[in-house]
C-alpha cells in the first residue's frame, strides 16, 4: 500500500514538474534558468517587505515549540508531507513547483509557517512575504485542508529537516 502511495505521489510530482516547468527547453537554457532561479531565491530571502507581519495572517500568534523535538510528531509530519506536500516541495533548497523547504524554519517564524499552512488563501492574498513567494513560484499553493495538529506536525518535521533539536 505504501509503495503504491509513493508511486502515485512520485508520478504526480513528475507530471507537475514537467507541465509546470516546461520541459521543451534545451539543456543550456535549462541551466541558465536554474541559475537565475537560484539567484532569485537568494534575493527573496534577503529582501523581506518592511510591512510584513513576521507571524503572518491567521489565528496562530504564539506557537509553543518542543525541546527536544517530538519524534512522534516529526514522524506524523513526515507521513502527512509525503501524501500532501512532496509532490510540489523538496526538503532541499531546490524549487520544484513550490519552494524548497531547507532553511524555512530559519527564515520564517513558527507562527508564519502555521498560518501559511492553514490559511494559505488569505496569506497569498494579503501577506507581502507570501505574495513575494507567489511571484517567484507563479503557482498558488492549494489549500490542503490540514487540521491544526497536522500543520503543527509538519512544522515539527520542517524543524527536524533544518537540524533543530
Amino acid at each position: 500500500m505504501m509503495n503504491l502511495r509513493y508511486l502515485i505521489t512520485f508520478s504526480l510530482a513528475l507530471l507537475l514538474a514537467l507541465t509546470g516547468c516546461g520541459g521543451s527547453q534545451d539543456k543550456s537554457t535549462e541551466e541558465q534558468s536554474s541559475s537565475s532561479t537560484a539567484q532569485a531565491d537568494n534575493s527573496l530571502v534577503a529582501a523581506k517587505p518592511a510591512d510584513a507581519d513576521p507571524k503572518g495572517i491567521g489565528k496562530f500568534r504564539d506557537v509553543k515549540l518542543t525541546h527536544p523535538l517530538d519524534e512522534a510528531m516529526v514522524q506524523k509530519g513526515r507521513e502527512i508531507a509525503e501524501v500532501k506536500c512532496t509532490s510540489c516541495h523538496r526538503l532541499t533548497e531546490e524549487k520544484l513547483v513550490g519552494p524548497g523547504w531547507k532553511g524555512v524554519t530559519d527564515r520564517r517564524t513558527p507562527e508564519w509557517i502555521m498560518n501559511f499552512i492553514t490559511n494559505v488563501d488569505e496569506m497569498l492574498d494579503k501577506d507581502p512575504e507570501a505574495q513575494s513567494m507567489l511571484e517567484l513560484c507563479m503557482v498558488r499553493m492549494p489549500n490542503q485542508n490540514l487540521t491544526d495538529d497536522e500543520a503543527r506536525a509538519i512544522l515539527e518535521y520542517l524543524r527536524k529537516n533544518d537540524g533543530k533539536n
